[in-house]
């Protein structure tokens, strides 16, 4: 297992995933990101702790499936993420949206 510092992890969680599912979720005090596919569930919950400054009480992940893109004739894949959703304790919150 390779460890990897808490900086260089904060570097590979992409974006929060905002879909009508995914917004569903946040009811039940759970947020959706896409992160780089080489961490695993415990530098997902530290750098989300950093990050955000909550508690994380568990952590759900995906790999998603390999999408096709062509390019006239050339043909390829789409760059590869992973999908997780976390849960946090109930008196913590993320504020994906601004207020103003």
């Amino acid at each position: 297992m390779v460890k990897r510092k808490l900086s260089s992890t904060i570097d590979l969680i992409k974006y929060p995933i905002t879909t009508p599912k995914t917004l569903l979720l946040l009811e039940n005090n759970q947020y959706t990101f896409m992160v780089d596919p080489k961490l695993n569930k415990f530098n997902i919950k530290k750098s989300i702790e950093f990050l955000f400054n909550v508690k994380v009480i568990k952590v759900n992940s995906c790999n998603l499936p390999k999408k096709k893109r062509r390019v006239g004739r050339f043909t390829g894949v789409r760059p590869r993420y992973k999908k997780v959703i976390v849960k946090l304790a109930k008196n913590d919150k993320i504020e994906l949206f601004s207020n103003s």
